[in-house]
């Protein structure tokens, strides 16, 4: 299975695994809302036992929706024409509470109009309390028009969510579960994705090595005849084709090193003030065999010889060395324009080709390390990609930025940002 596929399987699981724990948590939070409505009833309730027990109200014509008040979620407020016992009170709502188990503490006040004040508070706790007993403090005054009954239920919600023990717990575990299998699908689309990479970098490596090593022992069995020393022209031609596979080989296993050095950790960057102009000419006399070779067309353009910046030669010249390759490599005909100059603040090194360019949706990930980006019809391009990841490092420790501009069937412009220090 591709890596592409199992991308999208694993995002579709995790989408699908997200969704779920939210409607868990939807689910408790519904649930919830039925643990406290039906707690509230059974307040009523018991409430309403305790006004039959007691006959605190002298107007039976009253309904308990207009006896009963509920002004904020822990309180419970209800009339008393006749303020009972402070005893007879307790006895009668420990037992009504225990019927319709209501089996959380609660602090009880009973209010006199008249007084203006509460003329009795109790702590009432419940055998089943699991919470320390709380000392009695002053209790709000919701209403002075009327005597009545206040009751406090101070661990109310903890009390509806200890009710609801088994659903929550069951349902973190489950969401740790589907949390657990996410993270393991995506480490197995991880390890899927650089297994696939690597299996990428083989193919590479022996595609890059093998045709310079076939080429190598052709040559060398060519040079080993014994009347080539009658033929230098073919001698000397022979030879330069082993130079040249020897120079790309040595070339490309410099890129293997390098980069493996500084796979996880910042390039050693050894700033001196170097002639940038100067370094770019040298990076294209470098490459002068293999534009002939190309028969490409190179064209610099740079505003002045006499501007200097701070930089690492050896590292800068490298990458302008792979961009130019990269510029060669992916044309039928290759025109480069090679431009360098002052840009506000940064001195800039632009390699513009007209090559088979970049599509919008791979220039993202054109940096990575080992990426390649499908080439259509151009099957001969070699490499390991990882030129332009190389690039960006090495313009990375210089501070700098890397731009690109690229034109499918048109061609693409790198152009390199270098602060001014």
């Amino acid at each position: 299975m591709r890596s592409s596929i199992l991308k999208w399987l694993v995002l579709s699981a995790t989408v699908v695994i997200g969704l779920i724990v939210i409607v868990q948590v939807f689910w408790l939070t519904k649930v919830y809302s039925f643990e406290k409505k039906q707690f509230n009833t059974n307040v009523v309730k018991s409430l309403r036992g305790v006004f039959e027990d007691l006959e605190m109200n002298d107007d039976p014509s009253l309904t308990l929706q207009q006896l009963i008040h509920n002004p904020e979620d822990d309180y419970f407020l209800f009339k008393a024409d006749t303020i009972p016992e402070k005893d007879s009170l307790t006895h009668y709502l420990r037992k009504e509470f225990a019927d319709f188990d209501v089996l959380t503490d609660v602090k009880l006040g009973a209010f006199n109009s008249v007084l203006k004040k509460y003329v009795y508070e109790e702590y009432i706790p419940t055998a089943a309390s699991r919470y320390d007993i709380t000392p009695v403090s002053g209790l709000p005054v919701f209403t002075g028009e009327y005597d009545h009954i206040l009751l406090y239920f101070p661990h109310r919600s903890l009390y509806i969510l200890g009710e609801m023990n088994f659903w929550i717990i069951s349902s973190v575990a489950l969401s740790l579960a589907l949390i657990g299998l996410a993270t393991s699908l995506f480490y197995f689309y991880r390890q899927k994705f650089l297994a696939e990479v690597q299996k990428d970098f083989v193919n590479n490596f022996t595609h890059e090595f093998k045709t310079p090593l076939a080429v190598i022992k052709i040559a060398g069995d060519v040079i080993g005849q014994e009347d080539i020393v009658k033929k230098p022209e073919r001698l000397k031609r022979y030879a330069s084709i082993i130079q040249n596979q020897t120079n790309h080989l040595q070339n490309q296993v410099e890129k293997l090193l390098k980069s493996a050095s500084a796979q996880n950790k910042k390039l050693p960057i050894d700033k001196q003030t170097l002639n940038p102009a100067f370094l770019i000419e040298q990076a294209l006399n470098k490459l002068q065999p293999l534009i002939e070779q190309r028969h490409a067309i190179v064209e610099l353009k740079v505003d002045s010889y006499e501007t200097f910046i701070q930089g690492d030669e050896s590292h800068l010249e490298l990458a302008v060395v792979n961009l130019l390759e990269n510029a060669l490599k992916y044309s039928n005909s290759p025109h480069i324009v090679v431009e360098a100059g002052r840009e506000d603040s940064d001195y800039f090194i632009s390699v513009k080709d007209n090559g088979i360019g970049i599509e919008k949706k791979y220039i993202k990930n054109i940096f990575k390390k080992f990426y390649r980006v499908p080439t259509g019809d151009v099957h001969d391009v070699k490499g390991f990609g990882l030129g332009l990841n190389f690039v960006k490092r090495i313009v990375d420790g210089h501070d700098g930025k890397v731009r690109v501009h690229s034109i499918p069937g048109i061609g693409t412009e790198f152009r390199l940002l270098i602060p001014f220090q």
